[in-house]
């Protein structure tokens, strides 16, 4: 496995933290992103606001800490699953207070919370693949303490019959391992900015999720014009294509019609900004 440094016991639990808040952070600030709250605008959401986005997350540091320092070098059993439940349930209450009541990054303290757990698991060892499934293990654990109430988008998923945000996590994020990490980094080799690189990650990974969030919004009509327009985005060379930028811009103004916002596939392309980071600490992305 990969030996990272910088990730040592002293000082491993605040680099974690401090990482995942940056990645959250610097996907609300990406630009242009169809539907979603950034740089230019509120995307489809009238109660976000990118300044509301960097909030949240910052609120979200002390949680990542907790979760890191709990969870270093320990096993993947009950007793740890239920304190990273707790944490994050903590976590959520932080981020409600921050934002006044708006839910921001529900979704984003689960598959964060997990991937800062399991690199601290392994001690800040390992890389994507070893980290992404040291996660799985510890997801498909069962929190008796979960509150058995549905969210919008676990009613998503019992509505469509389709996987969520949980089962990603039990597969050991599919959505990142087979297709936003490889297309960030193919992107990359091909001479591709950091901003279209992400944008492209951000397009492989709306190609094919269930994206509970615009499921809750608009259907399976929002979630078929996401996957089909990201799609056309990707066949035209991508986002630092003239002809992927003009693809791009159609689907933000259907997304926009729709009033549909990605929000599950934000939350993944945060996350695979944070494992990209835990493999190549000393990049400045």
């Amino acid at each position: 496995m990969k030996h990272l440094p910088q990730i040592q016991a002293q000082g491993g639990a605040e680099w974690l933290a401090h990482t995942a808040t940056q990645c959250l952070i610097d996907e609300a600030r990406l630009s242009p992103k169809p539907g979603l709250v950034d740089s230019r605008g509120n995307g489809a959401h009238h109660d976000l606001s990118l300044a509301l986005m960097e909030r949240s997350a910052r609120s979200l540091t002390p949680t990542f800490h907790a979760l890191a320092q709990q969870s270093w070098q320990r096993p993947a059993d009950i007793a740890l699953r239920q304190t990273i439940g707790r944490l994050g349930r903590e976590g959520e209450q932080q981020m409600m207070a921050a934002t006044h009541g708006v839910n921001t990054h529900r979704g984003a303290i689960w598959a964060l919370g997990l991937l800062v757990s399991a690199v601290a698991m392994l001690g800040g060892e390992g890389n994507a693949q070893t980290v992404t499934r040291t996660a799985a293990d510890l997801a498909t654990l069962p929190d008796d303490a979960a509150p058995k109430v549905f969210s919008k988008g676990l009613r998503a998923t019992h509505r469509y019959r389709v996987p969520g945000a949980r089962e990603e996590a039990q597969q050991a994020f599919p959505h990142i391992m087979q297709y936003a990490l490889p297309q960030l980094r193919q992107s990359r080799l091909n001479g591709c900015n950091e901003t279209h690189a992400r944008l492209d990650a951000l397009m492989a990974i709306m190609t094919s999720l269930t994206d509970t969030c615009v499921l809750s919004r608009a259907g399976m009509e929002g979630l078929e014009v996401m996957q089909f327009g990201a799609r056309a985005v990707l066949n035209a060379g991508g986002t630092a294509q003239l002809a992927g930028q003009q693809a791009l811009a159609r689907l933000d103004r259907q997304m926009l019609m729709l009033n549909a916002s990605p929000g599950g596939a934000a939350d993944l392309l945060a996350a695979t900004l944070f494992l990209d980071r835990v493999e190549s600490p000393y990049l400045k992305h």
